[in-house]
């Protein structure tokens, strides 16, 4: 830095040191000035705001932000021209549906309406791919223009008449010390930076059309990404009612209950106090182990005298559909045997299956 320009910062330290120590009052911009610089920093403030939410409303997730941030750099460092785009929330579900209905088969009511909805997912997805490219090329892109040049020029001639200020004030205080020419030139400076100031402001203010133009290029973005979410939501609405209906108009398989194993507990010695396996059915149970048996009520006897009955030696809770329940001492009507396992009855208007070695046979099938 030559001798004039340090002079020149020694001048500016000092009066600012005056004005803020000393209470020394320096050259008042006039109210229109002042106006004009309040508007276009609100102004600036909003663009930077809203350009920042906007950013944040597209790509929510801060930690992807910062990820896809740095997987472009790295990029961009490498000569990769491409860049990778942010990992939307829709893209991720519907990878995770179609990975378990493929599982599941698509072959199955669930499975395939996983599988359908996935894909439905990763269409909104590249819908909202869409809707980031548009935002950036008709929002994004052009505030960022205006951060990136009007703003700073604003910022600067701001920094320039405020370092000519105090220059001025300087040399104007220390009239007839300071060369009259110099202090003219000090002026003039002042005045240059103010006006260039001025109107680098009133520019800004003065695109305000091009600023709301960008805002209605937001919308309309935003407007088509809402179509055709909605296009695909109603087609997948409809597809999954679709599925809804087959699904109940499709009778349902009657599963066939299979015998409980039972653990033998006849010969403890030799038994190491587990399962045994080769007891395929449960022990069977004579009418002394149910001695409220022959304290059966008189109706009870007739109708088990009248057709095939049974008398309930143990609770019995059914686990699938078509069993039938009951409680100890009931008796049930007895409609046919499915196996050497499994009895058909009826009890209290209730019709189902049951295990043989849960009853005691009162009045045998015929």
């Amino acid at each position: 830095m030559s001798v004039a320009g340090l002079r020149k910062q020694f001048y500016k330290a000092s009066q600012m040191m005056s004005e803020k120590v000393g209470g020394a009052e320096g050259t008042k911009l006039d109210e229109d000035f002042k106006d004009l610089e309040r508007k276009a920093d609100i102004t600036s403030k909003a663009i930077s705001d809203v350009l920042c939410k906007t950013t944040e409303y597209l790509q929510p997730n801060p930690a992807s932000r910062a990820r896809l941030t740095m997987a472009n750099t790295m990029s961009k460092m490498r000569g990769q021209v491409k860049s990778l785009g942010y990992p939307q929330a829709e893209s991720l579900l519907g990878e995770c549906m179609l990975k378990y209905g493929r599982d599941m088969g698509e072959d199955t009511n669930f499975g395939g309406a996983l599988v359908e909805m996935g894909e439905a997912m990763k269409r909104l997805a590249e819908v909202k791919d869409s809707l980031d490219i548009d935002v950036k090329q008709n929002f994004i892109d052009p505030f960022q223009t205006i951060i990136d040049k009007d703003l700073k020029d604003i910022q600067h001639h701001l920094k320039k008449l405020e370092g000519r200020r105090l220059d001025y004030d300087y040399k104007k205080k220390r009239q007839g010390k300071i060369a009259d020419e110099e202090l003219r030139v000090a002026m003039e400076k002042f005045e240059e930076s103010r006006d260039t100031a001025e109107t680098s402001m009133q520019n800004l203010l003065d695109t305000d059309v091009e600023q709301v133009s960008q805002l209605s290029a937001l919308v309309e973005s935003q407007l088509q990404f809402h179509k055709q979410s909605m296009q695909v939501l109603e087609e997948l609405a409809e597809a999954m009612r679709e599925r809804v209906n087959k699904a109940q108009s499709q009778p349902r398989q009657k599963r066939m209950p299979v015998s409980r194993p039972s653990i033998d507990y006849s010969d403890p010695e030799d038994s190491n106090g587990g399962w045994n396996p080769s007891a395929a059915a449960p022990p069977s149970y004579s009418s002394t182990a149910a001695p409220s048996f022959n304290r059966a009520s008189s109706r009870q006897k007739r109708n088990s005298a009248d057709q095939p009955c049974c008398r309930a030696l143990y609770d019995f809770e059914p686990e699938n559909e078509g069993e039938l329940g009951f409680n100890e001492g009931d008796v049930i009507t007895l409609t046919n045997q499915i196996d050497d396992n499994w009895y058909e009855g009826s009890f209290r208007g209730q019709t189902g299956l049951f295990p043989c070695n849960y009853v005691e046979v009162m009045v045998p099938l015929r």
